[in-house]
């Protein structure tokens, strides 16, 4: 049980997500517009885009196959029958005067995310829904006071995945968020970039006296996009209802940004309910049906979460818990270690080269939503860790080696072949320097006799370093272990 991270005596927070996801097709949820980010403003538009008069929706086929896997991946049950609906809001990047989305009837209901809760234990926050829609446009505000509309975003397929309001502190929302990312990247729905946009929060949060179970006034913050920013504009939000209420002040439901800059939260509009965007079913669109071949379809190819990932690395693998939670941070990265252990199997162990990967090659991954750059391949990590292994070179070496084949596609065991790099093995050559090592370190080695045998690291560090790294560690280590249990000539060495 660890400490909470936020305090605010006497007050609970109430937290609840909503999470905008957009999914990885070539293509919009209702046109065969391309969706990109980044290229020329209103380059990818067709008359469904932009709302002209007589175009009709059609389905994205590829999107429901994503937003299905999502669903299940989530622990939820996806219905059989779910409707389609428009969301009637005026705003300029909306060019129909309306969004096309779900409302009563949404793709799926009943799921779960497993947190680690403030205090450390692990919980599960329930997941209400989760339902299909499209993006809406860009605004973009320029340095002179002007507004531009950008509609290539306009159409992109999106789920939203409304959280219960079962978190109890920014921590728990953070922790929430980033894992519902881990998931959607893991599981091929969504690419998991902040910076562009495609994975986006809206927070609701409320504050009541412990011990309460009604619900206060409820704030939306909306569109943060990044872990520190959900965590810091939550913390402050709560902390501004607080103040407000310790004054005897009341506030009306309401819709909420955050300055990150400035560290405050500032009011966009009163918050309006449900029979504000006047919901109804979609004209141009049938009831959307989910039978069970294609939930059998989905449900055989869906991956693994990163939960169950990391579940049988420790498992299959002999992993520790933060070993395992350190190759399963990113997709790729556990695909990496995962051949990585394959091409040593059966004489190099998991645990061996996890910790390689953990120590040396992890500095030098870099990420980009799904992609990720390693400065070495998995076979010559294998090869370098199981050099170690087998006593042909030390772990300093390996270290020394990994420097020389980044980026090469060089063979380690010919690398050192080439170096002449060699690990001096001889029992009477270390028994000598480890002998002639205590004899010129007697404090130490009265210390060690003393009873802190911790001081054997200081006489194996110093083999190493007269070496250069080239010592067998394990049998420097035995040698001088029984170099230094020997009881000294003359009593205190």
């Amino acid at each position: 049980m660890t400490e909470p991270a936020f305090h605010y005596g006497d007050w609970e927070p109430v937290i609840g997500l909503e999470i905008h996801a957009q999914l990885l097709t070539r293509t919009k949820l209702f046109c065969g517009c391309e969706t990109s980010f980044g290229d020329p403003p209103n380059t990818h538009c067709c008359p469904v885009c932009l709302g002209l008069p007589g175009a009709l929706p059609v389905l994205n086929a590829e999107a429901l196959r994503l937003a299905v896997r999502a669903s299940l991946a989530l622990g939820c049950d996806v219905q059989t029958t779910s409707i389609f609906a428009r969301k009637n809001y005026f705003y300029p990047d909306l060019p129909k005067g309306y969004q096309i989305s779900q409302y009563d009837e949404p793709l799926a209901l009943r799921g779960k995310l497993r947190i680690d809760s403030d205090g450390g234990d692990p919980r599960d926050v329930g997941i209400t829904r989760v339902h299909m829609e499209e993006d809406a446009g860009k605004n973009v505000h320029q340095p002179g006071g002007d507004s531009v509309v950008d509609l290539n975003r306009a159409g992109t397929p999106l789920i939203e995945i409304v959280g219960e309001p079962d978190l109890r502190s920014p921590a728990e929302a953070r922790d929430y968020m980033k894992r519902l990312r881990d998931v959607l990247m893991f599981v091929g729905v969504n690419d998991g970039n902040l910076e562009q946009g495609s994975f986006r929060c809206d927070a609701n949060v409320s504050v009541r006296k412990r011990g309460e179970s009604a619900f206060g006034t409820r704030v939306e913050m909306k569109n943060i996009n990044s872990f520190r920013f959900v965590e810091e504009a939550l913390d402050i939000e709560i902390r501004r209802q607080i103040q407000a209420l310790e004054r005897g002040e009341s506030f009306v439901q309401q819709t909420r940004g955050y300055n990150a800059d400035k560290k405050q939260s500032y009011s966009l509009r009163d918050k309006e309910g449900d029979e504000g965007y006047r919901y109804f079913p979609e004209p141009d669109l049938p009831p959307l049906t989910v039978d069970g071949a294609l939930l059998g379809e989905v449900m055989r190819r869906l991956p693994e979460t990163p939960d169950k990932k990391r579940a049988r690395f420790e498992k299959t693998m002999g992993l520790s818990s933060y070993a395992a939670s350190v190759v399963c941070g990113h997709p790729r990265l556990a695909a990496f270690f995962e051949e990585a252990a394959m091409l040593g199997a059966p004489k190099t162990t998991p645990t061996k080269i996890a910790n390689f990967i953990q120590s040396e090659v992890l500095r030098d991954v870099t990420t980009d939503g799904l992609e990720a750059s390693f400065p070495v391949s998995a076979g010559q990590v294998a090869s370098l860790v199981g050099l170690v292994e087998s006593g042909a070179i030390s772990g300093k070496q390996a270290k020394e080696l990994y420097a020389k084949l980044r980026g090469t596609d060089d063979d380690p065991k010919s690398l050192v072949d080439a170096l002449g790099i060699r690990v001096i093995s001889d029992e009477a050559t270390l028994r000598a320097m480890a002998e002639d090592m205590v004899a010129k370190h007697e404090k130490q080695a009265a210390t060690y006799r003393g009873g802190k045998t911790g001081v054997l690291g200081f006489f194996v560090g110093q083999m190493m370093k007269a070496t250069q790294g080239s010592a067998d560690p394990k049998l420097a280590s035995e040698l001088l272990r029984e170099i230094l249990d020997t009881p000294a000539d003359g009593g205190d060495g």
